[in-house]
């Protein structure tokens, strides 16, 4: 993902949102997705986002204040914490540079 500011994009990503820093080299940051083997690229170049664009949904414990954290690292909320009729509680955000992410918890069981 293209942001502006690296260390912006990693108070959000590895701060508020608990993605772990695999390695940086110059102006590329690795961050793990925990129980996966998915890395997530921040590169640090001019972000060209758009809302119709793919958006990266991040499981989360609690919707809420994980939407909370990432409002305060500097996210907009586009959706707010919500109930799904699919039974998922999901916000949607833009991150600083306009990049479209989903919340979500999966219902409870």
């Amino acid at each position: 993902m293209s942001v502006a500011d690296r260390e912006r994009a990693l108070a959000l990503y590895r701060d508020a949102l608990g993605l772990a820093e695999k390695y940086s080299a110059g102006e590329i940051v690795a961050l793990a997705v925990p129980g996966t083997e998915i890395e997530f690229l921040l590169h640090e170049r001019p972000p060209t986002p758009g809302l119709a664009g793919v958006a990266v949904s991040f499981v989360v414990a609690d919707v809420d204040a994980a939407t909370a954290a990432a409002e305060k690292a500097g996210a907009a909320i586009v959706d707010a914490p919500a109930d799904q009729p699919w039974g998922e509680r999901q916000s949607v955000l833009t991150d600083p540079d306009g990049h479209v992410l989903c919340l979500v918890a999966p219902p409870a069981s």
